[in-house]
This record gives C-alpha cells, structure tokens and sequence, in this order.
C-alpha cells in the first residue's frame, strides 16, 4: 500500500470520488504543510497555520495506480484558482498535489502540464506540486464527514459550485 496526499479545497468533498474506487485502503481528512503543530481546525480555517485541507489516501497502487487518481483528483477541483476552491476562500483551501516520492513527483508534474495543454482553461494551472510534509489527521467529526451528516454535507456541496464546475469542465467534455 501506498500514501496519496490532495488538496482540493473542502477536505469533505474530497472524500467522495475517492473512497468508492478499488484498491483503495482508506481515506483520512486531515491538515499538511503547515508551521503549527497538531493543528486544530480552528487554527487551520484562519489561514494563519500555513495548513492546507487535504485526505490522505492510502491506495494499492496495483489496483489504482497513482496516475489515475491523479485523473480523478483533477477532475475535482478548478487548477486555476488562486484563492481557494468555489466558495471556500483562503489559504487553507488551496490545490496542491503533495508527493511521497520523486516517482509521485514525475508523474505528478506530468499530470499538470497535460491539464495545462488540455485547454479546458482560459487562465493558468496554479496547483502546486510540493513536497509530503506531516500529515494531522483532523478531529474526529470531520472523518466520513458525508457519511455523518448527509444532509449538511449534501447542502454545503450544491451551494459551493463545485458540481456545476465539473459538470462544466470535465462530464461534458
């Protein structure tokens, strides 16, 4: 088993498209790339840890290689906001890619420029590629956050914009 490390805005729906596909071991919500350790959500949502949202997939690469979870990891976020993700605005909500290996590195960095050459869009990729750092697991209550409290989850992702933009971007393509 191997560790996959995204940031695609809300740490909630990024679970999702993930935890249904084979191979897949596990999917944890969590912070990375910060100064603050063992941050809590609330030091994390004020933009000032330097954390991002992100899940931690741990994934069997023989059944779900790397690069077709870095397809559908594209497929879940705008690469092209540099302020957040959809209604999620600030630091903590940014893209990044965070690789564990220069392999994940390589294939990573591919990834991108393909988006980049795709066309799909008018402004620049901004996602970075960086780095694994620490990984927190966040609190508890935000673990299967979707599972939890549908109803909540279920509003927070049709007033976020995120479903129209894949719609968009990426189904009717």
């Amino acid at each position: 088993m191997q560790k996959a490390t995204f940031a695609g805005g809300c740490f909630w729906c990024m679970v999702t498209p993930f935890e249904e596909q084979p191979g897949i071991g596990g999917i944890v919500s969590g912070y990375m790339g910060g100064q603050v350790e063992n941050p809590t959500y609330e030091e994390v949502k004020t933009g000032k840890t330097g954390h991002y949202e992100v899940v931690e997939i741990t994934f069997d690469p023989r059944l779900f290689p790397y690069e077709r979870l870095l397809e559908l990891y594209w497929q879940q976020i705008d690469p092209t906001d540099d302020g957040g993700q959809f209604h999620d605005r600030g630091s903590q909500y940014l893209t990044a890619i965070f690789y564990h290996d220069d392999v994940q590195e390589k294939l990573a960095n591919e990834a991108k420029e393909q988006v980049a050459a795709s066309g799909k869009f008018k402004k620049p990729i901004v996602t970075e590629i960086l780095p694994a750092q620490t990984f927190y697991p966040a609190e508890e209550y935000h673990q299967d956050y979707h599972q939890k409290n549908k109803e909540d989850y279920k509003a927070d992702r049709e007033k976020s914009g995120r479903d129209e933009f894949i719609d968009q971007h990426w189904v009717g393509k």
